[in-house]
């Protein structure tokens, strides 16, 4: 009997951890002709100076927007490309690729061409590990819980990219997977 008590109060604690993605609550943004996200309610748009400090690179994201603790972010860049969307099973192992060869370790949970809105996606889910090898780092590697969707439009590429801790995984995934099934690009 005691078991079996401590198991029913086990699993009811589980099912309060795991929150389905249609109860999160999100915010309907749009950021420019045919192209609307949806935002987590609390999220807030990361200023341009935040967003260099935070991602340096000569080609900085068009919006990051970022929980109050500043740990979790939903960026969306667009880069050139010269494939076609008939390409995405290519396109999709070669983003595969390209993201194993950024990470230490890559522990892949979902990657699949998807359909979201009418648009059709590669999307990928993933634990990233990030080890700095050199010999006089007393650094801890970094670990982050990752969704990435890629979306061709034209002669660019879309990238949406939800990033929390991974320790963290089992709070933001239902948050991650909802944003990027409120991703409305025509």
């Amino acid at each position: 009997m005691r078991i079996l008590s401590i198991l029913f109060f086990l699993t009811l604690s589980l099912v309060g951890l795991a929150q389905p993605a249609a109860n999160v609550k999100l915010t309907n943004t749009k950021l420019g002709t045919g192209l609307a996200v949806g935002v987590p309610s609390n999220f807030v748009a990361m200023p341009d100076d935040g967003i260099a400090v935070k991602f340096p690179s000569p080609r900085k994201p068009i919006a990051v927007y970022t929980d109050p603790s500043g740990r979790v972010d939903f960026s969306v860049a667009v880069r050139t490309t010269t494939f076609e969307s008939m390409d995405y099973a290519v396109l999709s192992k070669v983003y595969k690729a390209s993201i194993q060869r950024l990470y230490t370790k890559v522990d892949f949970l979902k990657e699949d061409i998807r359909t979201v809105n009418g648009r059709e996606f590669i999307f990928f889910e993933f634990v990233s590990t990030l080890t700095d090898n050199r010999r006089s780092s007393q650094l801890p590697p970094i670990k982050k819980y990752q969704t990435i969707q890629y979306a061709i439009k034209g002669p660019e590429v879309y990238v949406f990219t939800f990033t929390a801790p991974a320790e963290e995984q089992r709070q933001w995934q239902p948050t991650g997977l909802a944003v990027m099934n409120g991703i409305n690009l025509k």
